[in-house]
């Protein structure tokens, strides 16, 4: 990076040097050689079958209850498709992830966003929202270090939330890609493996613990959704990449995952100790809650400082950031969220020192 390079907390994507690349070498040699004829044809709709096979066993369910797509916003985009109809009510989050609140409106959905707070969706607004009429078709909810705020959905809140939705009949739609990015705490059991009432359908995905270019997540959940899910997918492409789940299917039966989620781990824990460092030391008077792991961290800056105003003024100062207000309905026009994991903890640190700087000057 020279000098003056712009420093992007932008994006939720690991940086190069914290990826396996010799591991991933090593698996897709023995994806090309051990099963040339399923890694290079086409495949089912359902994904490459040892793949959904090792994702099964991962969670106790049949094969036919998981679906392996080209990136989990392309599961996302299935079980929208599959659930929800012009006009039907959905909850998120608030604030929640941009490209969800995108798809929900393209749906026509009608979306209610709930509170977040610091140990998850507020369940209490919930029920309120439900016994005042509203009757969600789904309820979308990132559970571990969510995207944008970095907050962890409780153990207490997610059996609440649960007999929510076994009680009203709608689907929790458990978006966990980050789960395994863990840095500290016990981690926690996954909604999907609690559901008695088959409420759940679970999404995860391989782009924050191998590698996002090689686009493969998946879906688990009840077999009457995943039929209906993996008739969709059918009717869209036939088969997805092969070539991507073989790879993956490699990497994890080869042990490979477990040493890179460990090094993943490492260098974000480090990256997010920079990030609030930083902070305390360049912006005291900002409010956050440091994550217990994933890639973000959300905002909050003093209440006059407006982050579309900002966000100029910080590029003058070779810094860029997302705007609070990309991930709500309404408000967030003093919140930035600050993805950490693409980032040195030098950059990190440089980089809060000019979001200060733009701070002080758009004040002055």
């Amino acid at each position: 990076m020279t000098p003056d390079a712009l420093i992007p907390f932008t994006r939720g994507a690991p940086s190069l040097d914290i990826i396996d690349t010799q591991g991933l070498a090593e698996a897709t040699q023995k994806a090309f050689s051990t099963d040339p004829a399923g890694t290079f044809g086409y495949g089912t709709a359902g994904g490459y079958l040892p793949l959904r096979e090792w994702i099964a066993e991962q969670h106790g369910v049949d094969v036919d209850q998981v679906l392996v797509t080209n990136g989990s916003m392309q599961a996302d985009a299935f079980l929208f498709q599959t659930l929800v109809r012009p006009g039907d009510d959905v909850v998120v989050e608030a604030p929640t992830y941009d490209r969800t609140l995108l798809s929900l409106r393209q749906r026509g959905a009608t979306v209610h966003a709930v509170d977040l707070e610091t140990d998850g969706v507020d369940v209490a607004a919930l029920r309120s929202l439900v016994d005042g009429g509203v009757r969600p078709a789904l309820a979308h909810i990132i559970p571990n270090f969510q995207n944008p705020a970095g907050y962890t959905l409780s153990a207490a809140k997610r059996t609440q939330l649960l007999a929510l939705a076994a009680e009203h009949g709608f689907v929790v739609f458990e978006d966990d890609p980050y789960v395994s990015i863990r840095f500290e705490g016990e981690p926690l059991p996954t909604m999907l493996s609690q559901d008695t009432a088959d409420t759940v359908v679970y999404a995860s995905s391989f782009s924050k613990t191998v590698a996002p270019g090689l686009r493969c997540g998946y879906l688990v959940g009840p077999k009457k959704v995943l039929a209906e899910v993996i008739k969709l997918a059918t009717n869209t492409y036939i088969s997805p990449n092969m070539v991507s789940q073989s790879i993956v299917n490699e990497y994890c039966r080869s042990g490979l995952l477990d040493r890179s989620i460990s090094v993943v781990r490492t260098a974000l824990r480090e990256r997010r100790d920079a990030l609030v460092a930083a902070l305390r030391r360049e912006l005291p008077e900002a409010r956050f809650t440091p994550p217990q792991g994933g890639y973000f961290m959300w905002v909050e800056l003093p209440e006059g400082v407006l982050v579309d105003r900002l966000a100029p003024v910080a590029r003058e100062h070779g810094v860029a950031f997302v705007n609070g207000t990309d991930f709500l309905l309404d408000g967030g026009h003093n919140a930035v969220r600050l993805a950490f994991a693409g980032l040195s903890p030098e950059q990190i640190d440089t980089g809060i020192t000019r979001l200060a700087a733009a701070v002080r000057a758009l004040a002055g």
